[in-house]
């Protein structure tokens, strides 16, 4: 399918799962009412199932699937009144849309990840490659910071390491992402939705495995673990296994039911190490008890912080490392300012929120057992619209910064964001590639490069790449060296069971990161770079940990050597 307004992300889940003992369809009776809502209903724990289901019933729903592992029911119902009503019932201990049916959401705006295009982005000269690296590998400034290439000689990662993607797909069919993809575990939890993704492409509007419109997902498993084939780009962790774990939508949203049907999976199937480049929508921060919002919304988001909390609990103890990113919205987390952009669907449109660092959490990267992770560009400078801050930051990774160099000729020029993999298809759409598979002016300014292993001439088969920048690119880096960690240090276990504690890789991950102290003066100003007084970021802590670098640079070589 393909997106009418992207940036990452959407979700949904109205296709009953085909992992099994992760979901158990229920076939509505005959007096179940079609509504224009999906709504995820959160059993009590220790409820009797029936009785929830009852009360699902007696409010108006249609059961679509459950989450027995979870306790959540995904249910179709009229919006009005049917959270408050459910959630009356003892069984049940609250309800919140997981996806619009038959509404158009707001867009969300692309400007920070795509900030290149149209900028008058410039390119420096041809870097010269390395004979031990992948041809485009010389671009990969974030492979050297995070010192990969140092690292692979060691520990280049093992095929039976499992690493989750859990975003807007991947193209399988990138001959870098291809000799790594596992078509076996991958899986595809959202459906897509005409409404924000546009006319649907494969029957029963669900993208198969191995394909991504939105190219966000294809660009994170590049950075991830593209392999070392001697054609186009090669990532922090080469030999590793990538599996889709498809959460996302193509036109930029990431709503809760596929979110939290994904994590359970990558439980339930032993995946090692799960990125999360994203938030859960509707709201940008999930809050108690906000008194701001309608008791329907505080409802809402109460359920959301609920649900996603047990299934980031549920992975976690089946040994999945979990990793985050920090977000776009340069601001401390620990102090947020009040948000304009929530909820970014349904009937109300967005107003000012006040935030209570105490009482609202933006989800998943402030979830236990989550590693965030925030964005620097090749100077080793935060990025100026990265997030940061001592409660939240636990490491720092490339995630590229256009306005970096402020002065030089290196300023704005395409070669500070990352370069990674990406859908042929997407840059057709984008106009950056033309229908018989050639760069197009336009995606020569953006930097798009077209890799073809010798004697090919089919275009689809080809490798084609595209710079992008975000903290959505800074935490693929962590989870690839996390990936490391797991394949360098785990131990077998029953059958062929393969892994790591998490907690024991998380402790591998923060104590070998590159300690870089604040920047002096700590108040870091970003008005050189063209950006308001908003942005301006005051970094605290020592240089053991701070806000802007958590415990440090994540550091490959260190991990993989010294533990």
């Amino acid at each position: 399918m393909r997106d009418v307004r992207r940036s990452l992300y959407a979700a949904s889940g109205a296709f009953a799962l085909v992992a099994a003992g992760l979901a158990v369809p229920v076939v509505a009776g005959a007096q179940a009412q079609g509504g224009s809502t999906e709504y995820l209903v959160l059993v009590e724990q220790g409820a009797d199932r029936a009785q929830a289901l009852a009360a699902v019933k007696a409010a108006g729903g249609e059961v679509v699937k459950e989450n027995a592992n979870l306790g959540t029911i995904t249910v179709r119902a009229a919006s009005s009144g049917f959270a408050s009503q459910v959630s009356a019932s003892g069984a049940v201990e609250g309800a919140t849309r997981s996806r619009p049916i038959g509404q158009l959401p707001r867009a969300k705006p692309a400007q920070i990840e795509q900030e290149n295009r149209g900028q008058g982005a410039k390119s420096k000269s041809a870097a010269k490659g390395s004979k031990s690296l992948d041809p485009l590998d010389a671009q990969l400034w974030g492979l050297k910071m995070v010192r990969s290439d140092l690292a692979r000689k060691v520990q280049p990662g093992k095929k039976q390491v499992k690493v989750g993607v859990l975003d807007s797909g991947i193209d399988a069919r990138n001959p870098d992402i291809a000799p790594n993809f596992d078509w076996k575990l991958s899986r595809n939890f959202a459906s897509d939705l005409p409404e924000i993704d546009g006319p649907c492409e494969f029957r029963g509007c669900v993208d198969p495995v191995g394909w991504d419109d939105s190219g966000h997902g294809t660009h994170v498993a590049g950075t991830i673990g593209a392999a070392v084939n001697g054609l186009g780009v090669s990532g922090v962790a080469p030999n590793v296994s990538l599996v889709e774990i498809r959460g996302g939508q193509d036109s930029g949203f990431v709503f809760l039911g596929p979110v939290l049907d994904a994590l359970t999976y990558a439980g339930d199937v032993g995946l090692d190490v799960v990125n999360m480049s994203f938030y859960v929508d509707p709201w940008l921060y999930n809050c108690t008890n906000n008194p701001a919002d309608s008791p329907e919304a505080q409802l809402e988001q109460r359920t959301t912080i609920r649900a996603m909390q047990r299934a980031l609990n549920y992975a976690h103890k089946k040994d999945v490392t979990l990793v985050g990113s920090l977000g776009n919205n340069h601001e401390d987390l620990g102090k947020p300012r009040t948000d304009i952009s929530s909820p970014d669907f349904g009937d109300v449109p967005p107003y000012p929120r006040p935030i209570d660092n105490a009482t609202c959490v933006d989800l998943p990267v402030e979830g236990a057992h989550v590693i965030g992770v925030s964005a620097l560009g090749p100077s080793s400078k935060k990025a100026d619209y990265s997030n940061y801050g001592v409660e939240q930051a636990e490491v720092s990774a490339p995630g590229g910064w256009f306005r970096d160099y402020f002065g030089t000729p290196d300023h704005r020029v395409n070669e500070n964001l990352i370069l990674s993999t990406y859908p042929v298809n997407t840059l057709q759409a984008d106009g950056l590639v033309d229908a018989a598979g050639n760069i197009t002016p336009a995606g020569v300014t953006g930097g798009v490069q077209k890799q073809c292993k010798p004697g090919v001439t089919d275009y689809t088969k080809c490798g084609y790449y595209n710079w992008l920048q975000g903290t959505s690119m800074a935490s693929p880096h962590a989870t690839g060296v996390a990936a490391l960690i797991v394949s360098e240090y785990g131990k077998k276990g029953r059958g062929n069971s393969f892994g790591l504690d998490p907690d024991r890789v998380r402790n591998i991950l923060l104590g070998s990161a590159q300690e870089r102290a604040c920047p002096n003066p700590p108040l870091v100003s970003y008005a050189n770079e063209g950006r308001p007084a908003e942005f301006d970021a005051l970094c605290e802590g020592n240089r053991s940990f701070n806000g802007f670098y958590g415990h440090g640079i994540v550091d490959a070589w260190a991990a993989v050597t010294r533990y």
